[in-house]
């Protein structure tokens, strides 16, 4: 244990305050001889019924089961985590994951291991989760696999802990007593600092990047930024913790990319279309935008004659297609069945024109050869914003009517909503 003398003390204690986690320490035998205040609260049972007692004792055979494995990586040097779904306190039902990881002595023999224990629920129910982990003692801030630092009101580095020393690659000697960004350097301090001056303001924040300089390349990091108040309320300082999420934000980018995305054609889903729509709109008095309903021609029949699979595969190239077709920051959506929507900012309407008139070739391009000739062509309705409607589900309407039009004056073709209304009174 660290001297009572060391002013470290302080900021570990404050620490093991500050993060709201259930902390436990077991000897060779898996029995608890240490516990914060947090896991009495999350065992639901008073401190003098959990120390001295074994795991098994406390929880039952299944929660020893699920844990032992774990413990014994432990007690051999290494760091391992597992799940199990709590059978008692207040948190009952709650999905867990619990870290296990070795204590060992000065002479670096394992002699307990320590667990912390976080809810990780919502991450198997919601794929959402939220990370941390903060530290007690000295040899416990020394094992913690998270990178871990407390910085004064000055931004001076006053304690840093091992993994947060590999982490960056530089010694613990280079890093306290200094300024952190200067340790770190003007760039990454210009994107932290403003993290670090709302934890000084009292606000408890947390910080997700992708960061690209590690050595085993780049990988999503979420730090949380802690204040740390002394007695009379004021903060003194602040704590960051550091906790890879790389997984979860791949997962997280995964469920949103299903949602956003059609699955067949890979073009945008009719929710994310609609959603952009009325963000585009909104802006269209300073950007005029484009919207086209591209229906496609014949498509029934090829259903009919070649099958659904040939179906399938024509509506995935006319995607692709219109996507070529169409700048980066362009939007394409398939609205349903063989219908898509194409938004686009232009200058006006010749440029509109022109556009409609690309995509038409583009769909031309595919459905121009083999069983497909003559069968399956495209008609574009499109109207403007803010000219032709200031609300999206006008704008829609509008375009939708248009491609209509196109279609009864002979398809394969593509016509401005003012134009169709015009010929429709001739």
């Amino acid at each position: 244990m660290v001297a009572a003398a060391d002013p470290r003390i302080t900021h570990i204690e404050r620490l093991v305050t500050a993060i709201h986690l259930p902390i436990g320490r077991w000897d060779r035998d898996a029995r608890l001889v240490f516990c914060n205040d947090h896991y009495i609260d999350w065992a639901g049972q008073p401190r003098e019924q959990l120390l001295g007692r074994s795991l098994h004792e406390l929880f039952g055979e299944a929660a020893w089961a699920a844990a032992a494995a774990a413990f014994g990586q432990a007690f051999a040097g290494q760091t391992v985590s597992y799940q199990r779904q709590l059978k008692h306190g207040p948190a009952s039902g709650r999905w867990v994951r619990i870290q296990v990881f070795p204590d060992t002595d000065p002479s670096g023999a394992v002699e307990a291991v320590f667990t912390i224990a976080m809810d990780i629920h919502d991450d198997i129910v919601a794929r959402e989760t939220l990370l941390a982990a903060q530290v007690r003692v000295d040899r416990f801030t020394e094992n913690i696999p998270y990178p871990l630092t407390y910085v004064d009101r000055e931004f001076v580095l006053r304690f840093v802990n091992r993994a947060y020393t590999e982490l960056i690659g530089q010694a613990r000697d280079e890093l306290i007593g200094h300024h952190i960004g200067k340790v770190r350097g003007p760039r990454l301090w210009a994107e932290h600092e403003p993290y670090f001056q709302r934890a000084l303001s009292g606000e408890a924040v947390q910080y997700t990047r992708l960061a690209r300089s590690l050595p085993q390349g780049p990988r999503w990091l979420r730090t949380s930024y802690v204040p740390d108040f002394d007695a009379a309320g004021r903060v003194v300082g602040l704590y960051t913790v550091t906790v890879d999420v790389h997984e979860l934000a791949i997962m997280q980018e995964k469920l949103k990319r299903r949602v956003e995305h059609d699955a067949l054609t890979d073009v945008l889903s009719r929710r994310a279309m609609m959603e952009r729509l009325e963000a585009a709109v909104a802006d269209a008095a300073l950007q005029p935008l484009a919207l086209y309903f591209v229906d496609l021609d014949g498509f029934k029949g090829v259903n009919d004659r070649l099958g659904h699979r040939e179906g399938d595969a024509l509506l995935v190239a006319v995607g692709a297609a219109l996507q070529a077709s169409v700048r980066a920051e362009d939007a394409v959506g398939r609205f349903g069945g063989d219908e898509f929507l194409v938004m686009a900012p232009v200058r006006d309407a010749d440029g509109a024109h022109a556009l409609a008139q690309h995509m038409l070739d583009a769909v031309q391009a595919i459905a121009g050869s083999g069983p497909l000739a003559g069968v399956v062509s495209a008609s574009i309705g499109y109207a403007l914003a803010p000219g032709d409607a200031r609300h999206p589900l006008n704008l829609l309407q509008l375009a939708d009517d248009a491609m209509y039009a196109a279609k009864r004056l002979g398809r394969n073709r593509a016509m401005h909503c003012a134009v169709a209304s015009f010929e429709a009174t001739r």
